[in-house]
């Protein structure tokens, strides 16, 4: 073996085993019960009537919570979803001890927005094709942001977020 084999295999041995796949799902099945009870009884607390859905979303949790006058539990620009799913990860960090990506959507609004957002980023796509000069957009929240830089790495052109929380901003370069 050559010493740049025997760095590589060193460096494997101290990074630990790896999670397979079977145990990295069975790790986000987990991830979406532990929400999922925290979330019934937030409905429950609130006098809520609400059903939730639990899904594997590529290589994170994702939860739905789905019914009738639920608006409350998203909030103006959805800001009271955001701090429902920073609480909702908080539940799932204190049943597990490990960090949480969970999405959380409540009343379709994430998967409504996401929508509306491709068609900003296809939009700011041609913008910036057509005048040569970056687009800069709305400030977003991180879900929103990473929305747009995918439409647009999908496009071809690159982007970059700019500014600080809450103001931070997609610029898209031609």
């Amino acid at each position: 073996m050559t010493d740049g084999m025997q760095n590589i295999d060193t460096a494997e041995q101290s990074a630990g085993p790896k999670k397979s796949a079977e145990d990295r799902l069975k790790a986000l099945e987990a991830e979406s019960d532990i929400a999922a009870d925290y979330l019934e009884e937030l409905l429950d607390i609130a006098d809520l009537d609400g059903d939730i859905d639990m899904d594997i979303d590529g290589d994170r949790a994702a939860v739905s919570i789905v019914g009738a006058e639920l608006n409350n539990l998203v909030g103006e620009n959805g800001k009271v979803l955001e701090a429902l799913q920073e609480l909702t990860r908080l539940a799932v960090y204190r049943e597990t001890g490990e960090r949480s990506r969970l999405m959380l959507d409540v009343s379709n609004y994430r998967a409504n927005r996401k929508a509306e957002l491709e068609e900003v980023g296809r939009k700011a796509v041609e913008e910036a094709k057509a005048s040569g000069t970056p687009v800069r957009l709305d400030p977003m929240t991180p879900f929103e942001r990473k929305v747009v830089h995918d439409v647009v790495a999908a496009a071809g052109l690159t982007s970059e977020s700019e500014g600080e929380e809450p103001r931070r901003r997609v610029v898209v370069q031609p």
